[in-house]
């Protein structure tokens, strides 16, 4: 079995979210909506309430993470540049925008420390555990890795990717080495796809190729 991704700490998440909310301006997005981390040159907190949002790479489109609902963008970074992130909806999803200045000033005031301190260390294990996988020592220990990830995903933007497409995106592999892997994988039964798109992962996936 792969190892487990970092536990999210969803209680602490909804405890932020609940406190910042009330001050925040919710709206419902459309499928592949480009979110910024800015906005009239202000930097914004962004709350999933609903959904998928992955982050990318402005200058290439490569694809840093993924997260499910509920989840909190732009307190892990806000002491960096922006401009070189994106965020865009894998699903149609419900999002509450707030000032970051408003969001550290009632982080502060309700005294939420402590499920900052859980989010920022969870945001920092994704991001840990992302390194890790892109520069596993071979291909099929990536297209493994990755596999694995891409069912962790809500069923809802599983069925908007195909597998090679969501390995591709996310890694620097050819996309004939990853078409070859995934292939023999499914002939082997240890997946099941449906026009590309990953359904099942039959059986545990080999640790060698």
């Amino acid at each position: 079995m792969y190892h487990a991704l970092p536990i999210k700490p969803v209680e602490h998440i909804i405890n932020i979210i609940e406190k910042l909310k009330p001050n925040a301006n919710i709206y419902e997005t459309k499928y592949r909506q480009i979110i910024n981390y800015k906005s009239n040159n202000s930097h914004q907190c962004h709350l999933l309430l609903n959904g998928t949002i992955a982050i990318f790479r402005q200058r290439d489109g490569f694809m840093l993470n993924s997260e499910v609902a509920p989840f909190i963008f732009g307190l892990s970074n806000q002491l960096a540049e922006s401009e070189y992130l994106f965020m865009r909806c894998e699903e149609c999803s419900t999002v509450a925008v707030i000032p970051l200045e408003t969001a550290n000033e009632i982080i502060a005031n309700e005294d939420l420390w402590e499920s900052l301190s859980r989010l920022l260390i969870y945001t920092a294990g994704r991001v840990y555990d992302h390194c890790t996988r892109i520069s596993a020592p071979t291909s099929y220990d990536i297209i493994r890795s990755q596999l694995y990830e891409l069912m962790r995903e809500s069923d809802e933007f599983r069925q908007h990717i195909t597998a090679a497409n969501y390995i591709q995106s996310r890694t620097f592999l050819s996309r004939s080495s990853i078409m070859k892997i995934l292939a023999e994988l499914k002939k082997g039964g240890y997946i099941v796809t449906e026009r590309g798109v990953l359904k099942q992962i039959q059986q545990n996936i080999p640790l060698k190729y």
